[in-house]
Order: C-alpha cells, then structure tokens, then sequence
C-alpha cells in the first residue's frame, strides 16, 4: 500500500476549529471507507496554546454531535508539517497567508487551500476575497458560536473527502 495521503487543518491556537475539523473530517473518511488511506490531523499557527487539550466547549459540541473526541494538545505547524502533507486546511484567509510563507517550497504553498473553498454553499474565489471564506473564531463566544463552526465545518467535509477521494485515484 502507498503511504497514507496526508490533511491538516490548521487555525489559530489549535484547540477549537481546527481541531473540530479534525474530528469531522476523520469520522466522514473513516465513513467513506478511506480511514486506512487518509491521515488527518490539526495545527496552529500560533505558539499561545501549545500543549492545551481541545476547548472544552468545542469538546462539548462534537460530542452532542455524536463525534468520539480524542485526547490531543495543541501543536504549532511547523515547516516540516507543511511539506509532509498532502493538503493543508486553514480556517482563515490570515492562517492560509501564514501556512503559504512559512511553506518550504512553492510547490508547498500550493497545498494550501481553504476549508471553507470546499463548501458547496460558500462564494466563489473567483467572486471575492479569499476572506470571505473564513470560518468566524468561536473562542470568544458560547455554545451557539460553536455550533455555528461546527456547521460551517460539515458544510464542506463531504467535498473535502471527494477531493481527496480523486488525489488518491490519480
């Protein structure tokens, strides 16, 4: 077997979207029949919350949601992360900048793509700005604000897995 086609989901600190995308987007490959061939995981761009275990209320919410929350700390995607993966998801326009300058390569950078560019319902990039697609920030919010992530995320996990679905065709 080839070696696993690698996602990562990145937003800021590492403890609420991107995470949450994590464990939407592992549980709709494992549904797909592509958990054995797709690795996901999540960073942050920033340092602020490296260790922390995922928010307890994005914990909360993908669990009334049904999803299995596993225990994780915070990690900062590094260079290195960036050219080991296949993919790399960034909640927001500000982490896409990030993730593409600190990208060792070009080719790199090109693996960036934004979560939200996935959803079938959001604007096009050809019609507006790549921030338009960013997934808002619940942190500074309560259970509603978490809900809305996690909505904006299983907005776009089937698209991402048909995406990938064809990478690994290819």
């Amino acid at each position: 077997m080839a070696e696993p086609y690698r996602v990562m989901t990145v937003c800021t600190g590492n403890i609420c979207r991107s995470p949450m995308a994590e464990v939407v987007l592992r549980d709709r490959f494992e549904a797909a029949g592509l958990g054995d061939r797709v690795v996901v995981d999540s960073g942050g761009i920033s340092s602020e919350e490296l260790g922390n275990p995922i928010d307890p209320r994005a914990a909360q919410v993908l669990r009334e949601a049904g999803y299995p929350v596993p225990r994780r700390t915070a990690h900062q995607v590094s260079a290195r992360d960036i050219a080991e993966r296949d993919l790399l998801l960034p909640m927001t326009a500000q982490h896409a900048r990030r993730l593409r300058t600190q990208a060792p390569t070009d080719a790199d950078a090109g693996k960036v793509r934004m979560w939200r560019s996935f959803d079938p319902a959001a604007p096009s990039l050809d019609a507006v700005d790549e921030s338009a697609l960013d997934v808002e920030d619940p942190w500074y919010g309560g259970h509603d604000d978490f809900l809305a992530t996690l909505e904006q995320v299983e907005a776009a996990a089937d698209a991402i897995v048909d995406h990938v679905r064809a990478r690994l065709r290819d």
